[in-house]
């Protein structure tokens, strides 16, 4: 006879997956997100990658992390902190303990849990949970890897491969845990796997395993439901910030009836973009991998220069590297998309790891005045529309754009409603008509662009390139007046952009005894700091940049209606100085972190709450 279960409803859950770098749970946390996302419940994630490409197994550097936070509400961040931690080996443990809620419950693979492995990851006894003060946790100590043999042993796989499905065997005990279906896993395994039946019939009868397991063990007393979130009508995938931005990038030349041409080198984080493309050629993708960031930048301005819509993309290593051609689109003025996904720094730094510390370069990291617009990205799905605004701004304004996504954007995914291509607004190429007078830098009167003249077109010959050129006509030029002239229509055209953008809006209350300052990936961690301050009854405000050059027009206006501003940000201090350059009548306080993570919602309240306490 089947025990009773009891089953509690919670409103939202955080979950955190880790172990090697190989034992797969960037995938199971993945299919858990992906089935949480299908069954209409909000989800954030965040996966945390080693930053070597194979550490030495079992050790503490080598240890892969994906956190998720899913629930009945609206899920802004991938939490704080973990209700459940999977860890799978000692080092697992050690390296996440202190992501663990006070009560929570630990899932480990005991089969690991040996004094071979204790040693690996540091540990000066062989007790890590009274080492690590755990002790008041929910510790679950299940033969992970001795089951999934046994599950297996009938397959006729190796050892070694039939351990490679031991995350999923996991992944059916978490779901148990949460009362998720299995069916969108067992679906997954048989496309995956279409021509590999064994593997996919492995993994299977693994995950199976793991959830009949739950079930039946005195371990798990309880399991819990989570109710799907009340969302808008439409049609939703699960969507990571890499894949949204190509997508955006894609819809934005489909708007604009262009042909989209990517010229890029593979860089962590933003690789995934260059991938996801490079299958595309189906929309008419053109994607091009070159020998080096600088090869990347100047094929697509090539290709803008021929008529397409020319992107690039890198993180901040390469975005340095590109600076010198960025310049030449600026002075061309060619429309050019340049997707930085930044990283931790400088030099190769933290490549899997999150930052905000390329905004300077991005604004002012080329030789002489070369204006550019930049704009950034603030939740994953977001991504796709700030990429298809690029695209916007750099064909009707004819100027290079700089993209600021980030790795937590990057890597996480959330459900975003699939758009129709009729809900986003026309691209409208600013092209020169066959017939009609060409002179290759006569104006527009309101943006000040000129006229993209296509090469091959009679009467709209011309000449173009790095060296100055004179005004209206485009002959090179060495006058002194003449440059001083085309410099300031340069950057008087980047700043008319402020008149085709949305004003600075406010979340919270206008008459805020403190307004928070962000911009970018933040959003989500900022916004629930509000959120649940107001809840407490503090008057708090924010104001969160997706433009940063051009500033919307009424930067000025908003700020200065507050006491106190202070501007949180994951470098230390950047958007802060640019805003002391613009508005140096007002005082800024800053809250910094630059530890290659995200903020936690918990640190930003207890900062925030001690200004409003300050006099």
């Amino acid at each position: 006879m089947s025990k009773k279960i009891d089953t509690i409803v919670l409103e939202e859950v955080v979950i955190r997956f880790s172990g090697d770098s190989g034992d797969g749970m960037q995938l199971i946390g993945t299919q858990f997100s992906n089935t949480s996302a299908l069954v209409g419940k909000d989800v954030s994630t965040f996966p945390d990658y080693p930053a070597e490409i194979r550490a030495p197994q079992g050790t503490v550097g080598g240890v892969s992390g994906f956190q998720l936070n899913f629930g009945s509400k609206a899920i802004k961040t991938p939490g704080d902190f973990a209700d459940v931690l999977v860890a799978m080996n000692p080092a697992a443990l050690k390296a996440n303990a202190r992501w663990v809620k006070e009560g929570g419950t630990i899932i480990v693979d005991s089969d690991t849990f040996n004094k071979k492995n204790f040693k690996k990851a540091k540990f000066k006894s062989e007790k890590p949970f009274e080492e690590l003060n755990l002790e008041d946790r929910n510790i679950i100590k299940s033969p992970i890897s001795f089951l999934t043999k046994e599950t297996l042993k009938d397959m006729g796989m190796t050892t070694k491969n039939v351990l490679r499905s031991k995350n999923m065997f996991t992944l059916g005990i978490i779901y148990w845990l949460f009362n998720e279906t299995l069916d969108v896993s067992i679906n997954f395994f048989k496309k995956k796997f279409k021509k590999l039946p064994k593997i996919a019939k492995a993994n299977e009868m693994a995950l199976k395993a793991g959830f009949n397991y739950a079930e039946t063990i005195e371990a798990l007393p309880r399991n819990y439901k989570v109710a799907p979130a009340p969302i808008k009508k439409g049609f939703y995938r699960n969507i990571s910030g890499n894949i949204a931005t190509a997508w955006g990038l894609i819809a934005g030349a489909e708007r604009a009836d262009l042909k989209l041409f990517l010229g890029s080198y593979p860089i962590t984080p933003a690789s995934e973009i260059l991938q996801e493309l490079t299958g595309r050629k189906d929309l008419g993708v053109k994607a091009f991998q070159a020998e080096d960031e600088i090869a990347g930048i100047c094929t697509a301005i090539g290709a803008s220069f021929a008529g397409n819509l020319g992107v690039t993309s890198t993180s901040g290593p390469g975005l340095a590297l590109k600076g010198e051609a960025i310049g030449l689109a600026v002075i061309t003025e060619l429309p050019l998309v340049i997707v930085n996904v930044q990283r931790g720094g400088p030099s190769t730094g933290l490549p899997t790891k999150t930052e905000q510390s390329d905004l300077m370069q991005a604004l002012y990291g080329r030789n002489g005045e070369s204006p550019a617009v930049v704009i950034a990205a603030t939740t994953p799905s977001d991504c796709f529309y700030y990429a298809y605004e690029a695209c916007r701004i750099a064909v009707e304004h004819m100027t290079p754009v700089i993209l600021l996504t980030d790795g937590f954007l990057a890597n996480g995914s959330e459900p975003w409603r699939i758009p129709k291509m009729s809900e986003l607004p026309k691209i409208k190429p600013p092209f020169a008509k066959i017939g009609e007078k060409y002179f290759p830098y006569k104006r527009e009167l309101d943006k000040l662009n000129r006229k993209w003249a296509i090469p091959g077109a009679k009467g709209l010959e011309h000449r173009i390139g790095g060296l100055e050129k004179m005004e209206i006509t485009g002959t090179v030029s060495y006058v002194p007046e003449n440059h001083e002239v085309m410099s300031k229509q340069r950057a008087e055209k980047v700043k008319r952009v402020e008149n085709f953008i949305p004003e600075l809006k406010i979340y919270g209350d206008e008459d805020a005894d403190l307004l928070i300052v962000g911009w970018g990936g933040t959003y989500g961690h900022l916004l629930t700091a509000l959120n649940e301050m107001r809840e407490d009854g503090k008057k708090i405000a924010l104001a969160h940049f997706n433009y940063i050059a051009p500033l919307p027009k009424n930067t000025f206006d908003v700020l200065s209606k507050f006491k106190k501003i202070v501007v949180a940000e994951l470098n230390l201090g950047q958007f802060a100085s640019y805003l002391r350059m613009n508005f140096p009548s007002l005082e800024y306080l800053q809250y910094n972190k630059i530890q290659g993570l995200p903020f936690t919602v918990v640190e930003l309240k207890e900062n925030f709450n001690k200004i409003l306490e300050t006099k």
